[in-house]
């Protein structure tokens, strides 16, 4: 059997002893707190030196270890001196892997738990690498060091590695003179009393770091926060249960039943008592230690997560929609082009809260929160994208404070500049264009339109993509080029139009892809055409030149085709980019110009990645990746969506209405002399 002792410069309230098995051997620990006493501390480890196998030094850090930089603490150095037989650890080599380690998988297990999150470190200098791992996250970091350490209120407190390394460099030099309980404040007072850090742990979403500064400096409402420590009780948990706490991260798995967890200077000196090394592990004995020991974090949900929250931004398509809001009805009596220029320039505004959308998978309602610019496709396509982006990140922030985790853009906010990219950049929580779920849907759609057209599957179909360069038109091209394998690239730039096609030529060989900048010439032996432009002025297809009984799919918003140039036509199908019925009883609390239950893809997939609690970045940026359009296809299934019934133009297409276009269609193509289409079911 291994014994060992953890003496901890912290309360002696908190002391146990526990015995456990670890990779086959028994170990029996015991810790001692001193109540900040340092002479004490001295005093156990002289009195413990050659009876346990290892010391760990709880609170006590005789080298601090930021950046690159080492600060020795004089008093900690000897203290820990006092041990001439028994090796002496602090859990510095712990901190640097066993802990960063712990961080990598509970962001593999919650993806969301620090991403753009605001996070408080209770002390940086102690644990420098815990901070280094969490800061590849993109959080946005306070350290509470100089309130803690000093309670200095008047003192900046670092908000990067960098601040935190320039602090530890102008601070540490002149504390390592002074008595060591001024670095390592818990032992001086009530835990749970000290309000000196109150406004830090207000302003934080994630409390990380030692559990003896958070005992002692977090105040009591701790309601949704997600904390990540060391070692607390299970008494300790229960309290923080109690408090309001949300989720919590322990960077050990529990090593005994009475006593579950384990800081850092006790776990390493098990490393050392169990590998029978004379001193410090060093990292390389300390991975395979972990790796060895299975180690990984444990994270717990201690009250109940709250709604999946998401937001979703529109903004009217036409200027005179503006009046169809109550607060702006009086705007109909002003000129148009000045209500479309006054209402750019509004603040994002809120509409309405979106209940009722509710999984078949686990039974979880979605909420979500609708908000609006006041820019029209016109008004954002005539000025700088900085004017959209400025409006949507104020929008994200706006929802943030409602709750959301996510947002998603609607229409002609996820097209405008980068797609996204930039205020995803910005924004402090999850962004998605919704265009992965609006690909799949379109697809959908277009099947079902072309075999309804058909009488069948057909066995062979022409696709032509106008707007085959954008975000949706590409991946719309290179999935219907490996489902159909015919299909005509509509763009204005050749370079982009190349580049794609030699992608789906080298993705599916064998397939027969042309390019080229106009449609006139293609769109008179197209089967299915999908367009998806940002044309505001202008006819992107010419009807007139439409091959009989041809399917659109109208993806774009404001649509492409206008209801007018189709009824020159009534032998073509056009129908909208697949709509979508959430599964529940969805109640928008606002008109979205949709049947109820239905909403357009964007804002399905927004609410799609919430109820799958996904709450990261998800569709950005000016290319879809295949596979997240296959994702969602899988997920669509899994949360019990649906496609809607086929539109056009606001009106579901019946049978009757396909019967009468195909008969039309047989007509025009007597009357043209063509062939007459059979399709195969």
């Amino acid at each position: 059997m291994k014994r060992i002792v953890s003496i901890s410069l912290g309360s002696s309230a908190r002391d146990y002893r526990v015995t456990t098995s670890i990779l086959g051997q028994t170990i029996e620990l015991e810790r001692l707190g001193v109540d900040g006493n340092t002479a004490r501390a001295a005093e156990l480890i002289r009195a413990f030196d050659g009876r346990v196998d290892a010391i760990g030094l709880g609170g006590l850090t005789p080298v601090f270890r930021v950046g690159r930089a080492r600060y020795p603490h004089h008093e900690a150095i000897q203290i820990a001196a006092e041990a001439r037989r028994t090796p002496v650890v602090d859990g510095g080599v712990v901190k640097a892997t066993l802990e960063r380690w712990a961080i990598a998988q509970a962001v593999r297990k919650i993806p969301s738990l620090l991403r753009y999150r605001r996070v408080l470190m209770t002390s940086g200098i102690e644990r420098y690498q815990l901070a280094a791992a969490i800061s590849q996250y993109e959080p946005e970091l306070r350290f509470a060091d100089p309130l803690i350490h000093s309670g200095l209120p008047f003192l900046p407190v670092p908000r990067s590695l960098e601040q935190l390394e320039l602090y530890a460099a102008t601070t540490l030099p002149v504390t390592a003179l002074l008595p060591y309980r001024i670095l390592h404040p818990v032992a001086l007072g009530q835990e749970g009393h000290d309000r000196r850090a109150t406004g830090l742990f207000a302003w934080a979403q994630v409390i990380a770091g030692d559990f003896a500064f958070i005992r002692r400096f977090a105040p009591v409402d701790l309601t949704g926060k997600t904390i990540i420590t060391d070692d607390p009780s299970p008494a300790e948990i229960e309290e923080l249960r109690e408090r309001g706490v949300m989720t919590l991260v322990t960077m050990t798995p529990p090593i005994s039943t009475e006593r579950p967890f384990l800081a850092a200077d006790a776990i390493e000196a098990i490393m050392v008592a169990l590998q029978e090394t004379d001193g410090q592990p060093g990292e390389a004995d300390a991975l395979d230690f972990i790796a060895a020991a299975g180690w990984t974090p444990t994270v717990q949900d201690l009250n109940p997560r709250p709604l999946p929250k998401f937001a979703f931004v529109i903004h009217p398509l036409r200027t005179n929609l503006i009046a169809n809001d109550p607060r702006f009805s009086w705007t109909r009596f002003l000129p148009e082009r000045l209500v479309e220029r006054i209402a750019a320039h509004m603040p994002p505004l809120y509409l309405s809260r979106i209940r009722g959308i509710r999984s078949i998978a686990t039974g979880q309602e979605a909420e979500g929160i609708l908000l609006s610019l006041g820019t029209t496709p016109r008004e954002m396509m005539r000025r700088p994208p900085s004017f959209t982006y400025r409006r949507l990140i104020r929008a994200a922030r706006m929802s943030e404070r409602m709750g959301a985790q996510l947002m998603g853009l609607g229409a002609f906010t996820s097209v405008v500049g980068d797609a996204g990219i930039t205020v995803a950049q910005k924004a402090d929580i999850g962004i998605t264009s919704g265009n992965s779920l609006t690909v799949a849907a379109t697809l959908e759609a277009a099947k079902q339109a072309v075999y309804l057209m058909k009488g069948g599957r057909p066995d062979k179909v022409r696709a032509v993509v106008i707007g085959a360069t954008g975000s949706i038109g590409a991946v719309c091209a290179r999935l219907l080029a490996q489902a159909v394998r015919d299909v005509v690239l509509i763009a204005p730039r050749p370079e982009r139009l190349l580049l794609l096609k030699q992608q789906i030529e080298q993705e599916t060989p064998g397939a027969r892809v042309i390019a080229a900048t106009h449609p006139d010439a293609y769109v008179g032996d197209a089967d299915l055409i999908i367009t998806t432009t940002s044309a505001l002025t202008g006819k992107v297809i010419n009807v007139d030149k439409l091959k009989p009984g041809a399917v659109i799919c109208d993806v774009a918003r404001p649509p492409d085709v206008k209801e007018a140039d189709a009824a020159r036509r009534p032998d073509v199908l056009i129908v909208e980019s697949g709509e979508i019925v959430l599964p529940g009883e969805p109640d928008f609390g606002f008109d979205i110009d949709m049947p109820p239950g239905t909403a357009y893809a964007c804002l399905s997939e927004t609410a799609l990645l919430a109820m799958d609690g996904k709450f990261e970045d998800y569709t950005l940026g000016r290319t879809i990746e295949i596979d997240r359009v296959k994702e969602m296809y899988r997920l669509w299934q899994k949360h019990g969506l649906k496609l809607a019934g086929l539109r056009s133009f606001g009106v579901y297409v019946t049978d009757e209405m396909i019967a009468e276009k195909r008969r039309l269609a047989e007509e025009l193509r007597r009357e043209r002399g063509l062939p007459q289409e059979i399709g195969s079911a």
